[in-house]
């Protein structure tokens, strides 16, 4: 597509026991496939507090992706919402097995809090910029809030991006 090696950015701020984000995960395949190397789809962690375990999920969600396996792990993870209500860190180490994550080290992970930083920090970067709700898009600048509707906001990103390599490619 745009042969420009500097792709748009889209972050999404996500809880992984949220089930609006669980659903936002088609559309951010949808994105992927129509877009490739020209969008980075960078995930971001805002776990709510009125979900139990998404803080441990968030962290364990870093476990993954520094054992090289996170986007696996985050997508199985999301399709399990409802599950993750109700088993906790249980089902958190479950997935990581199911997906090749090394369910030891997350427990670890989990126990020494090596990735709470990380998490944290997204979750403060969120705040400071207006996030209340998951999912919620940032691109070019433009606060897009999932949490409310999912309605049109596939549409919208698309037309942001596009209009973004456009403006890139000189077109």
């Amino acid at each position: 597509m745009n042969e420009n090696p500097e792709p748009v950015v889209l972050d999404v701020w996500c809880d992984l026991q949220c089930p609006d984000c669980h659903r936002a995960e088609s559309d951010l395949s949808a994105l992927r496939e129509r877009f490739g190397a020209d969008l980075e789809i960078r995930r971001r962690h805002f776990p709510l507090k009125g979900h139990q375990h998404a803080l441990a999920a968030a962290q364990a969600a870093e476990e993954a992706f520094a054992q090289g396996r996170g986007e696996e792990y985050w997508t199985a993870l999301l399709a399990r919402t409802a599950e993750l209500d109700r088993r906790g860190p249980a089902l958190l180490l479950e997935v990581a097995g199911q997906v090749g994550v090394d369910a030891e080290e997350v427990d670890t992970a989990l126990i020494d809090g090596r990735h709470l930083l990380a998490v944290d920090a997204d979750q403060a970067e969120g705040q400071a910029i207006g996030v209340t709700g998951t999912p919620t898009y940032v691109i070019d600048g433009q606060r897009l809030d999932g949490g409310r509707s999912q309605e049109g906001l596939r549409e919208r990103v698309v037309e942001i991006a596009e209009s973004l390599l456009a403006q890139r490619s000189g077109l």
